[in-house]
This record gives structure tokens, C-alpha cells and sequence, in this order.
């Protein structure tokens, strides 16, 4: 039979100099096996500290009972636990809302260099795979379950991945430990239960090597993806821009070296670069995409997506967070020394200099004329076209007053009055 602990063993080694150990316990057997072996292991070798995690959804009547093993099983291997309750949200999908509500819960507690680790296995990887399939997904999805990433302060390890269910199984009845059986977990109603029961069950009656085979494909879709990842981020070195302005750090992209690219390296290139940003948009939606790409040279088309938006402007492609999208409340400041001045849902205005007569301070509302030593009065409007700036921070420039005339723009120190030359007024938005 495998030596199941020196499997665990060798696929931990690169994370033996960690400060801990997290086992992501719910009872059942796999995570059972995890939590045994490792307790076993530690008797023998030198491993991190080791500390357990309960995640108690309140889905179902019987879930009440499973706190209490759970402790049973971890005072017995003198392992501490942690008991979590996560509230579910009201979803279409109850497995999805549970899963996001659990890695939420292991996220916050998660502590600095902590590895989280988690008992999927190879019939694990299979579902997933084919669960994504029958979704439509990409090469992206059909990496299925990475053996390991970050998760909030540390990082997450899957060590029992490429072992099946039934080597844990085998290991678990040798050692007579004892599980919880989810009762959910005989229902077909849930799609992985279904393919579970009904599909790879089938499959394996034809093709007995099936798991491992979709364990091969998910390899091999990790090493295609790393490789559509290294060309989007050539891709991205060519057309990623500067801000225009020192002080605007919002990202964009120049469509002209997005324009010479195929319109499935734009969509490969805009995957990579969004995906820090945003939930990225099904197939169905990407050709909002090309409507924004094509839109007329003096038109500002956006694409709305999830927690933002892209905004095409002066041939510049922007990501704005949601924050950007909103219009800041009317403002009417007064201001009478130097200081820091909060600005209702537009971060806040510096000011700094000898400020001789009280400032007034508001957003621009139309017809605005400046002052311009040599040029005479000129239009805010067109002032603000010559100086480049888009069109989505133009509303949010605290524009200055004086007696009813405006003196000063923040951040545009050109536009400044002769008589606030020594008035120095910066403009802060934080996301």
C-alpha cells in the first residue's frame, strides 16, 4: 500500500520553514486522513506547528453535531481547533455561496506565512474538470485545482492531489480512524454529487484510468496557460502606459498596440491585465469589447463590468474602479489656513502656503473663466482639453474661489492666480 505520510511528507517539503501548519478540518474523511497523518508525522519529524480549522456553515440540521467531533478528533491528536461560523448568502448556487463564504473565513484568519492546507484529491480534481467542461470553460478553468497558491497572508497547499479517494479510504480503515458522512453528500441534486454518482462512475466502467487522465489534462492546461500568460505579458510591456499625470495612477493601455495585436491576443492580453481588477466577463459579453474597441475616434465608449469599468478616451484604454463612476456629492468648502480638507467621496485637498483671504472651494459647474497672466480670461473647459486631462477626473478637481472668481484649479498649479503663487493646493483621490 502507498505510504500515505511519506507521500504528505515529500509534497510539504518546500514548506517545512513555515511558522505553521493550518489544516482546513470539516470532519469528514478526507480531511480526517490530512489531520491524522500530520499529527503522526510530527512525531517523527520536524515540522511546523500545527493548528486546525472548523468551518460551521448551519446549512443543515445534522451539521449541529460536528463541531463537537471535530474537537474530539483534535484533543485526541492534541491539535488545537478553531471553530468558525460563516453566514451563507442567499444564492443559486448554495455550493458556490458556501465555498466563497468558507475561503473568506480561512482568508481572515489565515495568519502571516501560515499554509493553509486543504484535503482535495484526485476524484476532487476529476468532478472539477468536468464540472467546468459542462460549463464551457477555457484553458484557464480546465487548470482545475492548483496544488498550491496565495490566500490573503500566506499560502494555500493541497497535498493529497494527486491521490485517489480510495488510497485515502484504505489509509483511513488501516489506522480505524473515525469520520463524519455528510448526508448531503448522497444527493444527487447538487451537480458535483451528480457527477460523483452518476458520471465518473460510468466513465470509469470504460476508461478505469479516467481520474488520472483528467489529472494529465489539468496539467497540461496549467503549462498552456503559463504560456498564454508570458505572451500576454509581452503583449502587456508593449502597449501599458504611464499615467498621463504624475499624480493620476489609474492603469491604461494604448490602443493603438492593442490594435495591432488579433483580436484573441486583445482578449488574452485584457484577461491578464483585468484579472487583478475585476471578475472577468463570460464569452457571451466580449463583444462589448469589440463595440468599445471600434467606436468612433471622438466618441468615450465604456464597458461596465464587475466592480468598475473600461473607459476608451484620447486613445487610451482605462480601468476605473467603481469608486471613479460615481459623481461626488456638491461641494461648498471654506477654506481659512493651511491643512488637510476631507472632500466627501473624493479623497481630500491639501493645502499648504500662507493663505492670505478665505478660499472657497467647490467642483466645476459650467462657464468657469480663469485668468491667465499673457493670455487674458480663458475658458475652464478648454483649459482642461489643452492640458490632456480625461474626462473622468475633470468633475472631481476642487476648482478654488475667490471672491466669487475662480483663482486656482488642484494639481494645475499653471492655472493659479498671481495672488495664490504662494498657495500650494494638491488633490488626493484614494480608492
Amino acid at each position: 500500500m502507498l505510504d500515505i505520510q511519506q507521500h504528505i511528507l515529500t509534497a510539504l517539503q518546500p514548506w517545512r520553514d513555515r511558522p505553521s501548519f493550518c489544516v482546513a478540518f470539516s470532519g469528514g474523511m478526507d480531511s480526517t486522513v490530512l489531520l491524522y497523518a500530520l499529527a503522526q508525522l510530527a512525531k517523527q519529524q520536524r515540522l511546523p506547528a500545527l493548528r486546525a480549522i472548523y468551518i460551521q456553515h448551519g446549512l443543515q440540521e445534522a451539521a449541529h453535531a460536528w463541531p463537537a467531533h471535530c474537537q474530539g478528533v483534535c484533543d485526541a491528536l492534541q491539535i488545537p481547533l478553531i471553530v468558525l461560523d460563516v453566514d451563507v448568502a442567499s444564492s443559486a448556487s448554495v455550493e458556490q455561496a458556501a465555498r466563497q463564504a468558507r475561503y473568506a473565513a480561512f482568508a481572515e484568519h489565515l495568519q502571516k506565512d501560515e499554509v493553509l492546507l486543504m484535503a482535495q484529491h484526485q476524484d476532487d480534481q476529476a468532478e472539477t474538470l468536468l464540472f467546468r467542461l459542462m460549463r464551457g470553460t477555457g484553458v484557464a478553468g480546465l487548470r482545475g485545482i492548483p496544488f498550491t497558491r496565495s490566500l490573503s497572508r500566506g499560502h494555500l497547499v493541497r497535498p493529497l492531489l494527486d491521490l485517489s479517494q480510495r488510497q485515502l479510504l484504505d489509509y483511513a480503515q488501516q489506522q480505524q480512524l473515525c469520520w463524519i458522512e455528510d448526508p448531503s453528500n448522497a444527493s444527487d441534486e447538487f451537480d458535483r454529487n451528480y457527477l460523483r454518482h452518476q458520471v465518473i462512475p460510468l466513465l470509469a466502467s470504460r476508461w478505469p484510468k479516467v481520474q488520472q487522465s483528467l489529472q494529465r489534462t489539468a496539467r497540461h492546461m496549467h503549462e498552456a496557460q503559463q504560456l498564454l500568460d508570458e505572451l500576454a505579458a509581452e503583449d502587456l510591456q508593449r502597449a501599458q502606459l504611464e499615467p498621463v499625470l504624475d499624480w493620476l495612477n489609474v492603469p491604461c493601455l494604448n490602443m493603438d498596440s492593442l490594435r495591432e495585436l488579433s483580436l484573441v491576443r486583445q482578449k488574452n492580453l485584457l484577461r491578464y491585465w483585468l484579472t487583478p481588477f475585476t471578475l472577468l466577463p463570460d464569452s457571451a459579453h466580449w463583444i462589448s469589447w469589440e463595440t468599445l474597441r471600434d467606436a468612433q475616434a471622438d466618441a468615450q465608449p465604456i464597458w461596465r463590468l464587475h466592480n468598475g469599468a473600461l473607459l476608451r478616451s484620447k486613445n487610451r484604454l482605462y480601468w476605473l474602479a467603481e469608486c471613479w463612476l460615481q459623481t461626488p456629492p456638491a461641494l461648498n468648502l471654506m477654506v481659512h489656513k493651511a491643512g488637510r480638507y476631507a472632500l466627501p467621496d473624493n479623497g481630500y485637498l491639501q493645502v499648504a502656503g500662507d493663505v492670505t483671504a478665505p478660499l472657497q472651494v467647490r467642483y466645476r459647474q459650467g462657464a468657469e473663466r480663469f485668468f491667465i497672466e499673457g493670455r487674458g480670461h480663458r475658458d475652464l473647459k478648454r483649459l482642461l482639453q489643452e492640458l490632456g486631462l480625461p474626462t473622468f477626473v475633470r468633475s472631481r478637481l476642487p476648482v478654488i474661489f475667490l471672491a466669487e472668481q475662480p483663482v486656482a484649479l488642484a494639481n494645475v498649479p499653471a492655472l493659479s492666480h498671481p495672488q495664490l503663487q504662494d498657495v500650494h493646493l494638491t488633490w488626493h483621490f484614494a480608492e
